[in-house]
C-alpha cells in the first residue's frame, strides 16, 4: 500500500488484515466524501465493491461518478424503520448527524447546520434487500449514533470479518465506545485494536485475524497520506498533475462560449461569499493594468459588463486557439 486515503490510517490497518483477499465486499456506514478521508476507497481501487450509506445527497451523488461499482444509499440506517431529523452541518460534512447536540457542537468550529427529515431503515433490512454477500469489513462513522446502527444488525445473518467503528465523541477525543461495545461483546466479537480514533473488532470465529493488527501505534509516516499531496495544480509531483493541467486548459478553452449564468455559478462554487452574484463583487476580481477605454463613470450593471467580458476574452484566447502557442 502506497497511499492512505483515510483519516487515521484505517485503510492501512484494514489492508494489513484483509489485503490478501480478492474481490472483497465492504459496508461503509457514513461514507462521507468518496475519496477524501475515506476508509473504503483504497479497497475500491483494489477491485472490491460495497454498500455505502451516505445520507448527504451532495456526497451520495459523487459516488455514482467516481465509484460506480458501489451501491450507494442516500438515507439513514439505524435501529428502526421510519423518518428522523438529520442535521446537515455546513462545510464540515463529517459532523452531520441525527444527534442535534453534536451538530450544535460544530458551531465551535464556525459551522452552522440545517435540519431535514430523512428516511431511516434498519441495517439488517438494507443488507437483505441488496443481497449482501459476506461482509469483509463494516465501517461505522455516524457521529454519535453508532449504537443505533449496531442494534439494527441481524448478527445471525451478517458476521463481518472486521468492524471498524469511530470511538470518540464528535469534535473531541473523549472516549465514547463504552456506550456501544457491550452490543458487540454480546454477539461474540472481540476487541482487536485501537488507532486512537476507531476501535476494531473481529468475531471469535475469526480470532486469528487479531494477530494481523499491530501491537503498538503505527508510525504516521508508514505510508503517504492523500492530504499530503495537496492540490494537483500546485504540486508538480502530484500523480494527477498532467491530467489536471490538460483539464484546466480544456476548460479555459471553452470559457468564452459558456453562459454567463454558468460562469457565475463556477465563481460562487470556487469562492462562495455574500454578494458574489452582484456586479461589484465580480468586478472586484479584476486586478491589474489592462487598458479599458470605456467611460469610467458609466453605470455598472449587476452581473457581466464589458470589463468582465473582456477579462474572459483575454483568458480564453490563450487556450482556444486565438493565441497560437507551442504547448
Amino acid at each position: 500500500m502506497q497511499l492512505s486515503y483515510a483519516q487515521c490510517l484505517e485503510d492501512f490497518h484494514l489492508d494489513r488484515v484483509l489485503g490478501d483477499r480478492s474481490g472483497g465486499f465492504y459496508v461503509d456506514v457514513g461514507g462521507g466524501h468518496p475519496v477524501a478521508d475515506n476508509v473504503s476507497f483504497h479497497f475500491y481501487l483494489k477491485g472490491w465493491r460495497g454498500l455505502v450509506v451516505e445520507p448527504q445527497a451532495r456526497l451520495a451523488r459523487l459516488y455514482a461518478k467516481i465509484r460506480p461499482r458501489d451501491t450507494v444509499l442516500d438515507h439513514l440506517v439505524g435501529k428502526v424503520e421510519g423518518h428522523v431529523a438529520f442535521h446537515v452541518v455546513d462545510r464540515l460534512h463529517g459532523f452531520s448527524t441525527i444527534v442535534e447536540s453534536n451538530a450544535k457542537g460544530a458551531q465551535e468550529f464556525g459551522a452552522g447546520y440545517t435540519t431535514e427529515e430523512l428516511r431511516i431503515r434498519p441495517l439488517s433490512a438494507v443488507l437483505a434487500e441488496h443481497g449482501a454477500p459476506h461482509i469483509d469489513f463494516l465501517k461505522i462513522d455516524v457521529e454519535g449514533a453508532e449504537a443505533d446502527v449496531l442494534d439494527g444488525m441481524d448478527w445471525a445473518k451478517n458476521r463481518p470479518s472486521v468492524l471498524c467503528i469511530e470511538a470518540i465523541q464528535p469534535g473531541s477525543m473523549a472516549e465514547a465506545w463504552q456506550a456501544w461495545e457491550p452490543i458487540l461483546l454480546a454477539q461474540d466479537y472481540l476487541f482487536a485494536f485501537s488507532d486512537g480514533l476507531n476501535r476494531f473488532y473481529v468475531p471469535k470465529s475469526e480470532e486469528a485475524l487479531k494477530a494481523r493488527f499491530p501491537t503498538s501505534p503505527t508510525p504516521w509516516d508508514a505510508v503517504k497520506h492523500y492530504y499530503e499531496l495537496g492540490r494537483p495544480d500546485l504540486n508538480a509531483e502530484h500523480p494527477d498533475r498532467a491530467l489536471t493541467e490538460r483539464l484546466i486548459k480544456g476548460f479555459l478553452a471553452t470559457l468564452g462560449v459558456m453562459s454567463e449564468a454558468g460562469i457565475m455559478a463556477l465563481l460562487a462554487k470556487s469562492a462562495p461569499a455574500a454578494g458574489m452574484e452582484t456586479g461589484d463583487a465580480l468586478r472586484a476580481l479584476l486586478v491589474g493594468k489592462a487598458d479599458f477605454p470605456g467611460q469610467e463613470d458609466q453605470e455598472a450593471p449587476d452581473g457581466f459588463d464589458d470589463r468582465v467580458r473582456a477579462a474572459i476574452g483575454r483568458i480564453t484566447a490563450q487556450y482556444d486557439g486565438g493565441m497560437v502557442s507551442e504547448d
